[in-house]
């Protein structure tokens, strides 16, 4: 799917939920669809407020609230700096090493078998993307 097929995608779920497809939204969808990495509210809140510079922050997030029960994206804690996102069908767990802060992206399947055991053990559903595992990456293991 092209960026303007995902762009359309997610406006038409918006619109098919009652929004209204504001200039705002439409700027925050395209900054999420074209931000490199894990974005932060706050940095598609600057990339927003480059072209629309009237728009709050408080809008932004506003606006991530309703993409994210909208299921469109989701939001993930890295460790202890602020919530990033991602579009729900691209996002993954995550693994983040305590001394260095690399932060490493893992297959969706990485805690399948923690996942089964905790839901045949303890009837739990884990989400492992929500937050991330931490713990040492191979360099900082070795020190």
């Amino acid at each position: 799917m092209t960026g303007t097929d995902q762009l359309d995608d997610i406006l038409d779920r918006l619109r098919r939920a009652g929004g209204r497809i504001t200039p705002t939204r439409r700027a925050l969808v395209t900054a999420l669809l074209d931000y490199d990495g894990h974005p932060t509210a706050e940095g598609l809140a600057a990339a927003v407020q480059a072209r629309r510079p009237e728009v709050h922050q408080t809008t932004i997030y506003r606006i991530l609230d309703d993409l994210e029960r909208l299921g469109v994206i989701e939001h993930t804690h890295l460790g202890h700096g602020p919530a990033v996102y991602h579009l729900s069908e691209s996002a993954h767990p995550h693994v983040v090493c305590e001394r260095c802060g690399t932060v490493i992206e893992v297959g969706r399947g990485a805690f399948d078998a923690l996942a089964r055991r905790l839901q045949a053990e303890h009837d739990f559903v884990l989400h492992p993307g929500h937050f991330a595992v931490t713990g040492r990456c191979r360099h900082c293991a070795v020190e």
